[in-house]
């Protein structure tokens, strides 16, 4: 039991202190209430960052996406261009088929050759009262004669003697502006000529003998090198 006070002993009235209870300070909740808000700062800056996170990713997927649909893109309609250029080139080709022949002046050799059928062919001097005879070979119609309009193959024999006719460039062989080569035509031997003619002209150039005059095979740059040479391969003629 606790003590009892003696009997008597004043609680109240002069000589009694009242005993004052003493409250003592809590940390506990002060220290929870400051844990949380620096936790939800904490959850809240983290939340944002993934957002931002997030947000940044996405852009740059897009943006990837965009790139490489536009890659694909572009290849696709590259492949397809290249697929419709092949197959053109491949009708084109065929088209020319079966080759037309042309024949030159019977007393001039009676020079024949076979050209595409896709081309069309206009002789300029048909040599019946003797000089020289020109024509002109180009796909579709023979366009103006002219500088403006590079012919696809202009044919011409000449009265000019062939020796003759190859001493005319052999100064632009030495120089370097031409290159000069045998090769084999009707089972003979002629002269093909490439590079830079006069005026800044290029193309190539064949100069066959056929008796007593000079055939020529003329062709201006490259964009027909591949029927020349074709045609080049059929030509005969009466030696």
């Amino acid at each position: 039991m606790p003590p009892v006070p003696p009997s008597g002993a004043p609680s109240s009235g002069p000589g009694y202190v009242a005993s004052t209870p003493v409250s003592v300070p809590s940390s506990r909740s002060g220290d929870s209430s400051l844990l949380k808000t620096v936790i939800i700062i904490l959850l809240s800056l983290l939340l944002v960052g993934a957002i931002l996170l997030s947000y940044y990713f996405f852009r740059e997927y897009r943006v990837a996406r965009t790139t490489i649909d536009s890659q694909v893109a572009s290849a696709v309609a590259k492949e397809s261009k290249n697929i419709e250029d092949s197959l053109r080139a491949e009708y084109d080709e065929e088209e020319k088929s079966p080759y037309k022949s042309f024949g030159g002046p019977t007393d001039y050799g009676s020079l024949s050759f076979k050209y595409p059928k896709t081309w069309s062919a206009y002789v300029e001097k048909d040599a019946s009262s003797g000089g020289d005879f020109v024509a002109y070979l180009h796909p579709d119609e023979v366009p103006p004669i002219n500088d403006d309009n590079p012919i696809a193959l202009t044919v011409e024999i000449s009265t000019t003697p062939y020796d003759s006719f190859v001493s005319n460039y052999s100064r632009n062989v030495e120089s370097g502006e031409l290159t000069s080569s045998i090769i084999k035509i009707n089972g003979q031997d002629a002269t093909r000529l490439s590079g830079t003619f006069g005026r800044e002209e290029t193309g190539t150039l064949v100069l066959i003998k056929i008796r007593d005059k000079t055939a020529s095979f003329w062709t201006k740059g490259d964009i027909y090198i591949s029927d020349y040479n074709k045609i080049l391969e059929t030509i005969t003629f009466n030696q």
